[in-house]
């Protein structure tokens, strides 16, 4: 081909996209990126928070496609999805995913190249935010046991707690705590995709630095880092990040988000952390990657 050729072909390619649309045609795709959890260890910041790139947009409210809406079909859930152009990035955010024994497989026969993400924090911490968060919300039904009782109550307790040996004592029947065993959940996406298609998020360091793991995580869509230390600033009242708008004026996330979590007892805690520490270890080992719990 001729130079001159080349030079036509080039253009016209630059104009339209592959699929034959204007390059800056916008339509509803679906997503190549998911966040899939962790509930309560950061998913709705991360996403607020690289919504900063203009790149990248996402749904309003959670969808829940693959767990809690699959029979309504794909149609249905591309349907869910901002309009994007073809170099922006689709994402979705539906944390109860991850513990979801149907959505691995359910988004590998749609997608074997999703990117999916994790977001992860220190589960004796991840535990107390999910009882601070679920006995708000049971107010109206009466006041839930203790969090102590909860986690390490005896195993004539109310919740027919699993306080064996092996268990050292904590109540590892109790959703809270079990969904902070993440190496059992992890395994079942693993068994669907490989590692490198799963980027992790240190969910306590979201909070404490979240420009960088934002960034890690935008490099991690194929995206240059748009989102900067000074596009932070903190809460003074809730010390959690807030995002600085243009103004100078801050956009803090809602009230549920960096809630005051109540007193534990210290021997619980330990408890809990003796309880997690090896349970940590294998899941590190299974990821390849080490947080600082």
């Amino acid at each position: 081909m001729a130079p001159n050729g080349r030079l036509i072909f080039l253009l016209f390619y630059l104009i339209f996209a592959i699929d034959g649309a204007p390059i800056g045609h916008k339509e509803k795709r679906f997503p190549s990126a998911i966040i899939i959890g962790v509930k309560k260890a950061g998913t709705r910041a991360l996403l607020e928070f690289l919504r900063l790139n203009q790149k990248i947009h996402a749904p309003g409210p959670e969808v829940h496609f693959f767990d809690k809406n699959y029979e309504k079909g794909l149609e249905w859930y591309r349907n869910q999805m901002p309009e994007t152009t073809w170099n922006e990035v689709t994402i979705e955010k539906s944390p109860a995913y991850f513990v979801s024994k149907s959505a691995p497989e359910r988004i590998r026969q749609m997608n074997p190249k999703m990117k999916l993400i994790v977001v992860v924090r220190d589960p004796v911490t991840r535990a107390i935010s999910d009882y601070t968060q679920a006995s708000l919300k049971k107010k109206r039904l009466g006041m839930m046991p203790s969090f102590e009782r909860m986690a390490v109550g005896d195993c004539s307790g109310w919740l027919k707690t699993n306080c064996t040996a092996k268990t050292r004592g904590v109540n590892a029947n109790w959703g809270a705590i079990r969904l902070g065993i993440y190496h059992r959940h992890m395994r079942h996406w693993l068994n669907h995709f490989p590692l490198d298609q799963i980027h992790f998020v240190d969910g306590e360091r979201l909070i404490r630095d979240p420009a960088s793991e934002v960034a890690s995580t935008e490099r991690f869509l194929g995206l240059e880092p748009m989102v900067h230390d000074a596009d932070f600033a903190v809460d003074p009242i809730k010390g959690f990040p807030c995002v600085r708008r243009n103004d100078q004026t801050l956009h803090c996330l809602g009230k549920s988000k960096g809630r005051k979590h109540p007193n534990v007892d210290r021997k619980v805690l330990e408890k809990l952390e003796r309880f997690y520490q090896p349970e940590n270890e294998i899941f590190f080992r299974l990821i390849n990657k080490h947080f600082s719990w």
